[in-house]
């Protein structure tokens, strides 16, 4: 049996995805080790259903399940896609929040449809990532962003960087095509921002505590534009989705 390749975006349909760190090119594969045991164990996945497996970065290959049982899903492999990253890169620039608020604002922004997210080390901060606890709460967010993108059925699980400084962050937003950063006084509506049709859109969200002064000069001078959503003050944890939701709606979901 020869396995059909297509570079279409597959439709969604229903059927799960799972994650595989590789995925095999031969006509049938195994979702075995912490996707398998899911699969099996709490979707109760039997065979004879249909399911999606993909490697994170774009390629996806839809089949039938053949076998379910201790060592996972065995799946008959009958179509391969290749999806290509979105034209319009859309990055979280994310202070770091305090306890499950970090992962939940990962959570949110990969099912809007985040590309890259960057955790800042922002002035006010409460949460402090020193030494092992960064690479603990890095490895934290990787996860949330994994999870939430085979929840979303996502065929790209967005990338997180190591955590960042403010200088750090400057100097990655001087590459951007458009910087927003969130501020309860700006002037100007995120609806009204000119966006590109390709590049990259990058949004600032600050700590609950606010952007010190000293911050928003600093952004502002890498063109970084202050835009508001609206009348309301969000959390931090939940200000990048509806920031990320609003480009969408102008963006993506059309």
């Amino acid at each position: 049996m020869s396995v059909a390749t297509d570079d279409r975006v597959p439709e969604l349909d229903g059927s799960p995805l799972f994650l595989l760190d590789e995925l095999p090119g031969a006509e049938e594969l195994l979702v075995d080790g912490a996707e398998g045991r899911h699969a099996v164990d709490v979707l109760r996945m039997t065979p004879g259903e249909w399911v999606r497996v993909g490697d994170g970065r774009g390629t996806v290959v839809e089949g039938e399940v053949v076998a379910a049982g201790s060592e996972g899903l065995r799946v008959r492999v009958s179509v391969r896609h290749e999806v290509p990253p979105p034209a319009l890169e859309l990055v979280l620039v994310q202070a770091l929040p305090k306890g499950e608020r970090g992962p939940l604002a990962v959570e949110l922004a990969t099912e809007l449809g985040v590309d890259r997210i960057v955790p800042w080390a922002a002035a006010r901060c409460v949460t402090r990532w020193r030494e092992d606890r960064a690479a603990k709460g890095v490895a934290k967010w990787r996860s949330a962003a994994r999870a939430a993108s085979k929840q979303s059925r996502r065929p790209r699980v967005p990338e997180v960087t190591d955590v960042m400084t403010t200088r750090q962050v400057c100097g990655a937003l001087a590459d951007v095509d458009v910087a927003l950063v969130l501020h309860e006084r700006a002037r100007h509506p995120l609806a009204t921002v000119a966006l590109p049709s390709t590049g990259t859109v990058a949004v600032v969200v600050g700590p609950e505590g606010g952007l010190a002064d000293g911050e928003v000069v600093a952004l502002r001078s890498v063109g970084a534009q202050p835009v508001r959503l609206g009348p309301e003050v969000l959390r931090t944890s939940t200000a990048g989705a509806a920031a990320l939701a609003a480009l969408s709606v102008r963006t993506r979901w059309s």
